[in-house]
């Protein structure tokens, strides 16, 4: 009896649903998609950081000429018609006007023609940039050889000590912007990546301040007193970098209010991806591609990059217009964290309504 009652059990039972079922059991259409999501993101961080550095060429890079009148127009002509347009040249009257106007990132070099010598003078700043600054020299070598002549090099704006390529400022911009996206994003995976009610998104964004002022003031203490890479300057790049959190910060949150999980990788795309080559560290923006170029100053990454670089090598020419930038970020961000909240919570409220 007991043999027939085990027979029926194992007749009655399901049959083996098999591997495919089971897989599409284990893995949803969503993880997949997601999956999917994470592959597109990394190919396209390799694409835009081999993209941006495989070749970097100057482009437009504007340059002063000072020369007799005659063979300033000259040089400036055959400077300017060179392939690939690689400088934009201009006729300086003198030698301490092309000082003024470097020193004030109007010029990013000046080539002073000695009509007594055989030995003209390259003005560079390898503070706003030393790859910018090579490239120039390169550039001015050719020229010179042609003419039989050769180039000495003036640095007028060395960089510090402590910042031997440069790129002190570069990763302290990536610092400060990364720590803004992690702890929104910290914040989003803790507890629901779209905030329930506009009062709890507010706390959210009210948290990032803290957070923020701390981060710009570890980052300045961190480049000045403890490594002396960025000296002089501290409570500027204090500033600096709480704007900079904040800007990541506010823009993670509001992309995942209106995207959920999915923010946290356009959020990568923006500041990673596309900010990260493109903000004029390892190279220059007139070394860049046309693409990264164009959209770097755009990004605050970029406009966080040549920030630092103006504070600490150019008293702080020309900042006012990066800071916007970076603030514009910032308020964007908040008010569409707060909006999208506003909207979902009465599209809820609504959804109850009718509900009852």
């Amino acid at each position: 009896m007991t043999e027939r009652a085990n027979e029926m059990s194992e007749t009655n039972e399901s049959p083996d649903p098999g591997f495919l079922a089971d897989l599409k059991d284990a893995v949803s259409l969503r993880t997949v998609m997601l999956v999917v999501g994470v592959l597109l993101v990394q190919l396209a961080f390799v694409a835009s950081y081999v993209g941006a550095f495989h070749h970097p060429t100057p482009h437009d890079v504007p340059v002063g000429v000072v020369a007799p009148p005659q063979q300033a127009a000259q040089l400036t002509q055959k400077l300017d018609a060179a392939a690939g347009h690689p400088l934009s040249p201009e006729v300086v009257p003198d030698r301490a006007t092309a000082v003024r106007r470097i020193t004030s990132t109007d010029l990013s070099g000046a080539l002073i023609v000695d009509p007594a010598s055989t030995t003209d003078e390259l003005l560079v700043a390898s503070g706003g940039g030393a790859s910018l600054a090579t490239a120039l020299e390169q550039l001015a070598t050719q020229v010179g050889a042609q003419q039989g002549r050769s180039v000495k090099v003036t640095d007028i704006v060395p960089l510090q000590s402590g910042d031997a390529r440069g790129l002190s400022g570069f990763y302290l911009v990536i610092g400060w912007l990364v720590g803004g996206y992690l702890v929104a994003s910290l914040l989003g995976v803790a507890k629901g990546s779209r905030p329930a009610t506009p009062r709890r998104a507010t706390i959210r964004l009210g948290a990032t301040v803290p957070y923020a002022l701390a981060s710009g003031l570890g980052g300045a203490l961190i480049v000045d007193q403890w490594l002396g890479a960025q000296t002089g300057h501290f409570w500027a790049l204090w500033g600096l970098g709480t704007l900079l959190v904040l800007s990541s910060a506010t823009v993670t949150m509001a992309f995942q209010v209106l995207f959920g999980t999915i923010g946290i990788g356009l959020t990568v795309l923006l500041f990673v991806v596309l900010g990260n080559p493109s903000a004029g560290g390892a190279y220059q923006s007139h070394l860049l591609p046309s693409l990264w170029r164009t959209v770097g100053g755009w990004i605050p990454n970029g406009a966080g990059t040549d920030a630092v670089r103006r504070i600490v090598y150019f008293d702080a020419h020309g900042v006012g217009s990066r800071l916007a930038v970076i603030v514009a970020y910032i308020v964007v961000g908040v008010v569409v964290t707060l909006g999208a909240s506003v909207l979902r919570a009465r599209a809820g409220l609504g959804r109850r309504a009718h509900a009852g």
